[in-house]
């Protein structure tokens, strides 16, 4: 069961400016085989389906507490997509469409994701760069625990390397922050599987990390979720729930050798959260509409009756 909260896990800027091929590349990140569909479909399915729960609740709540953060990732892709694709916002949702004979998108065509625009109206899509779709055979979910945790350090790893990847693509601030706060949070997921391996095995998988070897430290957009230990910490995503997890992230263990140093720390809850911004509407791609005036009037009315 989960609780929906009206913010993103943190702060987006605001675009510089539409750029369609952008958003095209960050969905690299959301649709891509080691996006976050995918993390998040691995996870989900994985606590679903976890066996013993009650006897080996240390891993069961650390596979279902990081499930919930990357329900907010695949928001926060999102929303990062549809900023990139729309550009600064603006008031134009209070006119109307214009004159659409005039080929108001002939651009649009030359795009590379033309589905963000033609099917999305601008927003993002469960698809790759390429826009190919995003699909059930990027879900692993065994029963095996120990390999199930294998195969998500594995993804945890591959997705910090697209997403350096796509980093190295973007100049846009919106893009940029949402790489460097991912890159951050895929570290801490990693190493969480890292060392819960660690526990059922004995072996020290953490010392493979970080994977690729560049710290995080080198990228400016991370600088600032390191100086607040977010690198470190472990957010349950729940009131009560899920506090077992500290058996294993934590209990003495440390941030990684590349990282700022400090004792790994869980968090009951999640992150105090940034806004969510409030995508204009394009009246001559008919969204909301192509005259949304009467939506409008008709929304404040209610909202003002409340």
């Amino acid at each position: 069961m989960f609780q929906r909260i009206n913010k993103l896990q943190v702060d987006l800027p605001p675009p510089t400016r539409p750029d369609p091929n952008a958003a095209a590349a960050l969905q690299e990140l959301l649709g891509g085989k080691y996006g976050e569909m995918s993390t998040l479909g691995n996870y989900l399915f994985q606590s679903f389906n976890f066996r013993s729960k009650s006897k080996l609740k240390p891993f069961y709540s650390l596979v279902a507490a990081i499930t919930a953060e990357e329900l907010g990732h695949v928001e926060l892709v999102s929303n990062g997509i549809a900023m990139l694709n729309n550009g600064p916002d603006s008031d134009i949702d209070e006119q109307d469409g214009g004159d659409i004979s005039g080929a108001p998108f002939e651009a649009m065509k030359d795009i590379r994701s033309f589905a963000s625009f033609a099917s999305a109206g601008g927003g993002a899509l469960p698809v790759n760069s390429n826009s190919m779709s995003w699909n059930v055979d990027m879900v692993t979910t065994t029963g095996n625990v120990i390999f199930d945790l294998l195969h998500n350090f594995h993804l945890e790893c591959g997705a910090r390397l697209h997403k350096l990847r796509v980093y190295e693509t973007l100049s846009d601030p919106t893009g940029r922050e949402v790489c460097g706060y991912l890159l951050v949070r895929g570290s801490v997921h990693a190493h969480s599987y890292a060392l819960a391996i660690k526990n059922l095995t004995g072996v020290a998988i953490e010392q493979m990390l970080p994977v690729p070897n560049i710290p995080l430290g080198n990228i400016p957009e991370c600088q600032k979720y390191l100086d607040e230990g977010s690198h470190r910490r472990l957010y349950t995503f729940s009131p009560a729930d899920y506090t077992e997890l500290a058996g294993i992230w934590g209990n003495g263990e440390m941030a990684l050798p590349t990282d700022p140093p400090g004792e790994l720390e869980v968090v009951p809850g999640m992150p105090s959260g940034g806004k969510i911004h409030d995508l204009t509407g394009m009246p001559s791609a008919f969204a909301p509409d192509y005259a949304p005036e009467e939506m409008l009037e008709i929304a404040a009315k209610l909202t003002k009756a409340m």
